[in-house]
């Protein structure tokens, strides 16, 4: 494997981990928005609430890394996509920062319409922003995101039936997610309610989010043909074992199992992610710019190896540790839903 590859793989090694991290991250924020007015919805967001309130912020490390790496190893690349991508990227950015206002101020603020109109906010972003990145993602598969500053149309190179189809593939993925993590963190919490509340809506998410794979792959086989021929191709094992792993998820849910859920879920989405990698290897930009063409010179991406290699052994435990104080309620901002009463049922 050359350097460069090399680089190229510790990227995607970012994409995944936000992917998965930040996707559960703006699932708990989707979940929140369409939960509803009644008692069922108001236990639902404080589940959310206390769910990712230790670790929200933490979870955009893993984009800064992503960008970081991109600029540093790949600077073409980022040119192109930056230049012809801002809309999107730019509406992304504007989701983030309002969705972490959002969250912030409505635990804070002082009047009731103050602290909905924060939570809307942040449940608004929380749709959004996974939507307009993934139309950046659809852009550059489908090959829309030539070489250069600007050369891409600003608006149909991710506005179009592709970039539509992942961007609301990347919403349903990440409201996957984000409910297979609830399930666990109600039963954390001891509401059995809400156990079986989002064990009902990750089956409907997944089912959504198949449907728009399925969409998807025939979007790519007549707009994105390289990469539709990866993905059936050297990257269709890993189509299978994200299918197979997203399958095992949901009838473990249903027959009131939930552990091991979590570790399949996040196989589903990072096999997915990976079949992408294989997919349109050796190119970053389909099929305008290969891996070798992009990549920085060879000093400066040993100097990266370098680093990412001292970053692993501070950053990663230190977030493996946040996680895992987290997950065993050693750390929270808020308290979770009280445990419901013992005749009380859900729909």
């Amino acid at each position: 494997m050359s350097e460069a590859d090399a680089v190229a793989v510790i990227l995607w090694v970012g994409v995944t981990a936000y992917a998965v991290f930040g996707g559960a991250d703006f699932g708990a924020g989707f979940w929140s928005l369409v939960s509803g007015p009644g008692e069922d919805g108001k236990r639902a967001r404080a589940l959310a609430d206390w769910a990712i309130g230790p670790v929200w912020e933490a979870n955009h490390v893993w984009l800064i890394f992503v960008l970081v790496m991109l600029w540093t190893g790949f600077s073409s690349a980022f040119e192109a996509i930056f230049s012809t991508l801002f809309i999107p990227l730019s509406l992304a950015a504007f989701g983030i920062v309002l969705r972490g206002s959002g969250f912030a101020f409505h635990k804070s603020a002082a009047r009731l319409a103050g602290r909905n109109v924060s939570e809307r906010l942040f449940g608004l972003s929380s749709l959004l922003t996974p939507f307009f990145l993934g139309t950046v993602v659809g852009a550059v598969a489908s090959g829309r995101v030539p070489v250069g500053n600007a050369e891409g149309d600003p608006v149909t190179s991710w506005l179009n039936l592709v970039g539509i189809i992942v961007g609301a593939l990347f919403v349903a993925t990440s409201a996957y997610l984000s409910a297979v993590f609830l399930v666990h963190d109600a039963r954390r919490a001891g509401a059995r309610d809400l156990e079986q509340y989002f064990t009902n809506r990750a089956l409907i998410a997944a089912l959504a989010a198949g449907a728009l794979a399925v969409a998807g792959l025939f979007a790519l086989h007549s707009d994105a043909r390289y990469v539709f021929d990866g993905l059936t191709g050297d990257g269709l094992p890993l189509v299978i074992v994200s299918a197979l792993a997203g399958i095992a998820v949901l009838v473990l849910l249903q027959l009131g199992k939930p552990r091991g859920t979590r570790p399949l879920a996040i196989v589903a989405v990072a096999a997915i992610v990976w079949g992408w990698f294989v997919a349109q290897h050796p190119y970053l930009l389909p099929t305008h710019l290969k891996i070798s063409q992009a990549a920085a010179p060879g000093p400066t991406l040993t100097a990266i190896l370098i680093v990412f290699g001292v970053a692993a052994l501070v950053v990663i435990p230190s977030l493996a540790l946040l996680y895992t104080l987290a997950q065993r309620s050693l750390i929270e901002e808020s308290p979770g839903p009280a445990p419901a009463p013992a005749a009380r049922t859900t729909t």
